[in-house]
């Protein structure tokens, strides 16, 4: 019988959040697996372009970088995890350069570092590689990881589902580690460990347009539920406003750095409608623009409409936007001397797994770090470029958590047991399936929301839900499928979620609850609840 595979701890993703605790619990001296589903660099850090919030000019505060992110998080941000994290930037930023990452400098800066603004910051405070922050940190903690003798890689395996105490004969609500399908070989083989971390981004491909890669089908959040984690606030998903707007662009991003250096939204005529619809312009949160843009195409029947910097000089372009202007340039549009055409596309999964500051979920052993986690950072709507911080702050403190708690030793695993299921001969309706799927969100549960349109939703994904589990019962694995039953879970969190909250707040807006309530509260879902 072939030896068990055990880990003191695994990591499943391999963004930010995921190589980052890697790196730093193999430094300890612990045996780490990381699990990804296609290679290393496939994630959604690597495709961040902005970069990293933190006040490290002494013109700016901690108290202003708070301030912001409550004001754009709509009060329903957790105040004691926004002034952990922000206050916790510094060292943060330390140790992404000790890892060899190189921001963009500034001869003229007391900082040593060129630092851009987005949407809802007060200040410049946003460190970036040029527009490829995400490429210039994973492509440094990719060489780390692959170099580190305490680390081993497994690339494209997928998680399953992870392992609990009921799995193996034991009531506790321990997670004991994971199933995972080789893709290559669609064996599937559990994997042992003393804890389990969770960093598998977000959910936005979900939805029919979405700014993310392909990989981001809310694993995490998915699994989580179903082994019985709370689930906070997935109503909240953030539109980007401004994704290319091109038949081959595939979901490229336009960076909020082009509006925070002065790019101007507007209309084929030319017209800047974002004055009509906030007094901060461009520089409005997220939410605010998207809707801008969202009733801006739908008023005047348009399918995009245009960002424009084209007034600045091409030099300033090509030296702050090297990677979108060479991007647009291939595409027969030159944005030193047109406008971009732009639409909002999903991007970021506000809501997630429930943890406290240690990254910590419901069940013992199980961690949630980044995108797929809730940590009351984000509130209704995250504050551009806070995400990263957020992975590397929480990361470090779960990683100081897992080194101080004892573990148990290892328990025998039961194998897979794929005895009932047969080969899969009909693919084409995991292919049906999940197209209807993101199209039924994008017209149901998008920037703009009706009791009417979330009803409508909720009833073809239980249907859905319905096929999918059948088909998932009686065929074996792929890859596909997996993402696909991962998927319409996570759909299903998001409308019923957005069904129970009764206002407008953040990135959720209803037309049917115009304004926000006089108190407070977070949705929470959990499955054993909603089963009753």
């Amino acid at each position: 019988m072939k030896k068990q595979l055990q880990f003191n701890t695994i990591v499943i993703g391999s963004g930010l959040a995921g190589l980052a605790n890697a790196l730093r619990l193999a430094e300890q001296g612990q045996k780490v697996a990381v699990i990804t589903k296609k290679t290393l660099a496939e994630c959604n850090s690597f495709y961040a372009q902005g970069g990293i919030a933190a006040v490290v000019d002494v013109n700016d505060s901690m108290e202003n970088h708070i301030s912001d992110t409550l004001i754009a998080g709509g009060e329903l941000c957790d105040e004691k995890t926004v002034r952990f994290i922000i206050e916790n930037a510094p060292e943060a930023i330390k140790w992404l350069v000790s890892m060899g990452v190189n921001f963009t400098p500034d001869e003229h800066s007391s900082t040593g570092f060129h630092l851009t603004r987005e949407g809802g910051h007060s200040f410049r405070r946003i460190l970036h590689a040029a527009d490829a922050t995400g490429e210039a940190i994973i492509t440094k903690l990719i060489q780390k990881s692959l170099s580190h003798p305490n680390i081993k890689v497994f690339e494209n395996h997928v998680a399953i589902d992870l392992i609990l105490g009921s799995k193996i004969n034991k009531n506790t609500n321990k997670c004991f580690g994971v199933y995972v399908l080789n893709n290559i070989t669609n064996k599937v083989i559990p994997i042992a460990a003393h804890n389990t971390i969770l960093a598998t981004g977000g959910a936005g491909k979900v939805y029919l347009y979405t700014t993310n890669p392909d990989i981001a089908t809310g694993d995490g959040i998915a699994m989580a539920y179903r082994a019985g984690c709370n689930i906070t606030n997935m109503e909240f998903i953030q539109f980007h406003p401004t994704c290319l707007f091109h038949p081959k662009a595939k979901s490229f991003l336009i960076s909020e750095a082009v509006r925070g250096e002065g790019g101007i939204l507007k209309l084929p005529n030319g017209y800047r409608f974002m004055q009509d619809h906030d007094e901060r312009l461009e520089l409005a949160p997220r939410d605010i623009v998207a809707r801008a843009i969202d009733f801006e195409m739908k008023k005047h029947g348009l399918e995009y409409i245009y960002l424009d910097i084209s007034y600045k000089s091409q030099a300033f372009i090509e030296e702050h936007f090297p990677n979108i202007y060479h991007k647009c340039k291939s595409l027969g549009i030159d944005i030193a001397h047109e406008p971009i055409p732009v639409v909002p596309a999903a991007h970021y999964t506000c809501g997630g797994i429930a943890t406290n500051l240690f990254g910590q979920t419901n069940i013992e052993h199980l961690y949630a770090i980044g995108e797929c986690a809730h940590t009351g950072l984000h509130g209704a709507n995250r504050l551009a470029s806070n995400s990263l911080l957020e992975c590397l702050v929480i990361g470090q403190a779960a990683v100081k958590n897992i080194l101080q708690t004892p573990h148990e030793d290892f328990l025998e695993l039961p194998p897979w047991d794929e005895s009932q299921v047969c080969d899969n001969d009909e693919a084409v309706v995991i292919a049906h399936n999940w197209d209807e799927l993101r199209r039924t969100m994008w017209s149901y549960v998008g920037i703009v929301r009706t009791n009417k349109r979330l009803e409508r939703a909720l009833h073809r994904i239980k249907l859905l839900n319905s096929e999918i589990h059948e088909y998932y019962s009686n065929f074996k694995l792929s890859l596909d499928l997996i993402e696909l039953r991962n998927l319409v879970c996570v759909a299903e969190l998001i409308v019923k979620s957005a069904q129970l909250r009764k206002e407008s707040r953040g990135l959720h807006y209803s037309k049917d609850f115009i304004g926000k309530l006089d108190y407070i509260q977070n949705t929470i879902l959990n499955k054993k609840e909603c089963e009753l």
